[in-house]
């Protein structure tokens, strides 16, 4: 933590100075106001400590609000606590309103100076947090203005680029529908790129990877104290997307426990962190997205229809790879040139059969598969063609559930749990809630297997 504190008065900064230094990795002191400027130059704080009343205007406080003004134009989330006498607690007030974060009164307790710096400091992390979070979406908007984009010149996926011109436009809450594979997330950031909030925060949530006794926690955030591990305030995806869009991916696995609580939040616009009494407004761009028949689960009593009706304003289908074959030379083009560059190496093109063999592969793995199939193609062939031959691991036979052939050591573990995996999401239409109870995981451990094997 590092603490800048103004005063013009020496004892006060010295003293201020020996006692937050035991507590802070850097203070420093200054009783000049005018090098304010400089110093915010030279280095970002933590907290600022600023005095109230300075020699030129020993009572009336303008001082103090010029001083803090100037701050906060330089810097807008730069976190002030003003310095006052006891007498002037009004003029602290005044300050709160102007954009001070809080006010300690001298002669202070060393105690109460402490919390008041430490509260403050927790308010500058949050700040930061969002900061790194913006400053990141930002780059991965520049980094997929190009080499992201989707990929396609099929009727189905230019029936998307064009649903996705128009929905991009509002602030309409989308449900994007497809399979495993199939780009579920580009399709949200690009939703989110071209919309009026693209300079705001960009928050995926993987609903499948958050385990259920974390669910509150991380979406909607806690305070310090809400649990055995709440070791400090914790900011949730909700008020992390503030102003911004939070994707939801896999939302129609969520147990109808956390789907009543996040219909609430939905309609009331404002979360309460667990172990807190005070709610925070929200202004989020809502998108979720699911691999399951949707509707079907909705009719079956599994997903709450009025949830639907809230995530739902608009809805938009992905179509699987084999709905969209003419798409497969384009997408391998792309493909190879991004793992020639990746492995330093020249871009080997298809041969005439092998694009016939993956034109004719049914793909359940999706775009996800395709991909992960032309990458290992290239790491294992040294020609500068890919043949047929170099693709036959797609079709390679699946060992029965259960059967292992120790006796000529042809066993293959990985192919077995891949075998397993895709039964038990085929038997329940591609509910990994129930999958992963089958098969003894977690969803987030089924999740992670679903990416391994490109399922």
């Amino acid at each position: 933590m590092r603490i800048l504190i103004v005063d013009d008065d020496e004892d006060i900064l010295l003293a201020a100075k020996m006692f937050l230094k035991k507590h802070a990795k850097e203070v420093v002191i200054e009783s000049n106001p005018k090098k304010i400027p400089f110093l915010l130059n030279q280095s970002r704080y933590d907290v600022i400590l600023l005095d109230m009343n300075f020699t030129e205007d020993t009572t009336s406080g303008k001082e103090g609000f010029y001083w803090l003004e100037q701050i906060l134009t330089q810097d807008p989330q730069a976190v002030v606590v003003m310095i006052t006498a006891f007498g002037d607690v009004e003029m602290a007030v005044k300050a709160l309103k102007i954009g001070a974060t809080d006010f300690v009164l001298k002669p202070w307790q060393n105690e109460k100076l402490l919390a008041t710096i430490m509260a403050a400091a927790k308010l500058k992390a949050s700040y930061n947090q969002v900061e790194t979070l913006q400053k990141t979406n930002q780059q991965l908007i520049e980094a997929t203005s190009t080499s992201g984009d989707i990929i396609g010149e099929s009727k189905a996926i230019q029936k998307v680029l064009q649903m996705i011109e128009k929905v991009a436009k509002t602030d309409a809450n989308v449900l994007i529908l497809g399979e495993n594979g199939t780009g579920k997330e580009l399709i949200a950031r690009a939703i989110h790129r071209q919309s009026v909030r693209a300079k705001e925060t960009y928050v995926g949530v993987d609903m499948g990877a958050i385990s259920d006794s974390l669910f509150e926690s991380e979406l909607f955030g806690h305070k310090k104290g809400a649990f055995t591990d709440a070791k400090e305030d914790r900011m949730g995806r909700f008020e992390l997307a503030h102003k911004g869009t939070l994707f939801l991916d896999e939302i129609g696995n969520l147990p109808l426990t956390h789907q009543a609580k996040l219909l609430a939040v939905l309609q009331n616009r404002q979360v309460t962190p667990v172990g807190g009494n005070k709610s925070t407004a929200i202004d989020i761009r809502l998108i979720c997205a699911t691999n399951l028949n949707i509707h079907q689960a909705v009719a079956e009593g599994e997903f709450r229809q009025d949830l639907l009706y809230r995530i739902n304003t608009v809805e938009l289908y992905l179509p699987p790879l084999r709905e969209r074959i003419g798409d497969i030379p384009i997408l391998a083009k792309h493909f190879l040139a991004k793992y020639a560059k990746k492995y330093h190496r020249n871009t080997p093109k298809l041969a005439d059969s092998a694009l016939k063999f993956l034109e004719s592969y049914t793909f359940p793995g999706n775009v996800r598969e395709l991909e992960h199939a032309l990458e290992r193609a290239m790491i294992m062939s040294d020609g500068d063609y890919l043949e047929q031959e170099d693709f036959q691991f797609l079709t390679v036979q699946k060992a029965p559930a259960l059967t292992i052939q120790l006796d000529n050591n042809t066993m293959n573990l990985d192919e077995i749990e891949k075998d397993m995996i895709q039964k038990a999401v085929d038997k329940h239409n591609g509910n990994i809630s129930k999958a992963a109870k089958e098969l003894g995981l977690t969803r987030a451990s089924l999740y992670r297997r679903l990416e391994k094997y490109g399922l």
